[in-house]
């Protein structure tokens, strides 16, 4: 029988002494507790003990659902989201308590719910504090400063959490070895990742949030100097064409949050971008919005961005 709200408030009042002893020695990846027959998870901000495994859990980010439908795990409550991909469609439906949003929760339908676990990750981790009253949660942000070592962290915990190591590992091993390839690939050529959005252009660099074809895959940066930050650097055609990449990749915001204006394909549409070595040579890639812009942690996702990159490479 599952404890009252009240008793498992208490339960988390007194957990901070349980993970101490748990995760002594844990560092950004996942420990049995042995004290507790459960599992410790170092995340994000601290460290969460979960006595068994979680039945009834909440997800505010779209990377861990994803990740959860592929692995098969049963989740209670979303956040309410338009355009979701086929694979995902059936979590708009009723089947599927609406907990708040990406960015803002809704604490009483959570409450309500009585969740064993809530995942938090990127957009929604600065409610962690308040979810973490309510039941155990776990702040699952992967660090884009070094993307594909915090992303193996962070879906080895999920892994660890449901009992889908063996799983996981082996996803995550096919995944190493295909950015292997990809890097090998990669050569001297020079990329620029760009975003459109209100028929505005940013342009994003190492370090940031498409920093892994950079970072990871090889391909050289354009562009010197870009600033890491979320939203990316301002830029015009004229940069572009300054800049002059050998491939130039493309994530249209608009699309992936499902407003109207005009499409990316549009915004560049100009003697300056159509000048460039990428456009001459047929290496303007346009991501999938989705995968690159609001799930770009998925497994699937994940397995998508290094392939999508490895082909531009061809």
């Amino acid at each position: 029988m599952r404890r009252p709200f009240r008793a498992r408030l208490l339960g988390a009042l007194l957990a901070p002494a349980l993970i101490a002893l748990a995760a002594c020695g844990s560092e950004g990846g996942t420990d049995v507790a042995a004290a507790t027959g459960g599992v410790t998870v170092t995340h994000a901000q601290g460290s969460t003990t979960l006595p068994a495994t979680p039945e009834k859990v909440v997800v505010f980010d779209l990377g861990v659902l994803a990740t959860l439908d592929e692995l098969g795990v049963e989740v209670a409550g979303v956040p309410a989201i338009e355009n979701l991909p086929d694979k995902l469609a059936k979590y708009a439906g009723d089947d599927y308590t609406k907990v708040g949003s990406l960015f803002e929760p809704d604490f009483e339908k959570v409450n309500a719910l009585d969740p064993d676990l809530i995942v938090v990750a990127g957009r929604s981790s600065p409610a962690y504090a308040e979810l973490a009253k309510i039941a155990p949660t776990v702040d699952l942000t992967v660090d884009n400063t070094k993307f594909l070592d915090s992303f193996r962290e962070r879906t080895t915990a999920l892994g660890t959490i449901f009992g889908k190591e063996a799983e996981v590992k082996q996803r995550l091993d096919a995944i190493d070895n295909a950015v292997a390839e990809v890097k090998a690939k990669a050569g001297d050529r020079r990329g620029l990742v760009v975003l459109t959005t209100g028929g505005k252009i940013t342009a994003h660099g190492p370090g940031g949030r498409f920093g892994l074809v950079h970072d990871e895959l090889g391909v050289r940066p354009a562009a010197d100097g870009l600033k890491a930050e979320t939203h990316g650097e301002a830029v015009s055609a004229e940069f572009i064409a300054k800049t002059d990449p050998d491939l130039l990749y493309v994530v249209d915001r608009d699309a992936a949050v499902g407003e109207s204006g005009q499409a990316a394909k549009q915004v560049l549409d100009n003697a300056l971008i159509k000048g460039t070595k990428a456009a001459q040579n047929d290496k303007i890639v346009y991501l999938d919005p989705f995968t690159w812009y609001l799930a770009p942690t998925a497994l699937s996702s994940v397995d998508s961005m290094v392939e999508v990159i490895g082909d531009s490479l061809s």
